[in-house]
């Protein structure tokens, strides 16, 4: 049979245009795939990669974090220690000042105290110098109660070990006094209601 050569040559023309066509996609994915890996790094104007992408070692970084947590702890502790300090120069300046307060108060009773020494020397008068003592002993009394000082009443009352210190026990003169006080041998006595001295008391069994 005789062979079609126009045909052929047809076929054979399809094929080569065909392999050109696959080869231009080829290459075409190639240069794509370069470009997007040059792109992804720096480059210059002239498309050359500017430097190299530095590789972190793991253990270089743990060391720097290591190292930031270290000082960010010995700052605040340098703060903790300067807030503590602080704090104890100012409450002992609280003390003094409230100290001062006191003595401040006290002093023009011991005035009162020293003309009334004067006194006992010179004058007769028991009368006068009772009452002159009741009234330096009430001056006394109202500068303390305006600091806070108050007398606990403990004469009757039940026996409280928080505010009360039993020295003895005596049986009691009736069975309503059990396990009360019935004697106060030393006054206790709160400062803005907190205990600053136990009351010494006699307590019935």
């Amino acid at each position: 049979m005789p062979k079609n050569t126009e045909y052929n040559k047809d076929k054979d023309m399809e094929n080569q245009i065909n392999d050109e066509a696959g080869q231009m996609n080829t290459d075409n994915v190639v240069n794509d795939d370069q470009n997007f890996a040059e792109n992804s790094l720096p480059m210059d104007n002239a498309g050359e990669v500017i430097g190299e992408v530095e590789v972190t070692d793991p253990a270089e970084a743990h060391k720097t974090e290591v190292a930031e947590l270290k000082d960010k702890y010995l700052r605040l502790y340098a703060d903790f220690e300067n807030f503590r300090r602080r704090t104890a120069k100012e409450k002992l300046e609280m003390l003094s000042v409230a100290s001062a307060d006191v003595i401040k108060a006290v002093l023009p009773i011991v005035d009162d105290f020293e003309r009334a020494k004067v006194s006992f020397d010179s004058s007769t008068e028991i009368e006068a110098l009772k009452e002159g003592v009741d009234l330096i002993y009430t001056k006394l009394y109202k500068a303390l109660e305006a600091k806070g000082l108050k007398p606990m009443l403990s004469k009757g009352e039940v026996f409280d070990a928080e505010l009360h210190e039993s020295i003895a026990q005596f049986p009691a003169p009736s069975d309503d006094l059990k396990g009360k006080v019935i004697d106060e041998i030393e006054k206790g006595y709160l400062l803005n209601e907190k205990v600053i001295r136990y009351a010494k008391v006699i307590v019935g069994a």
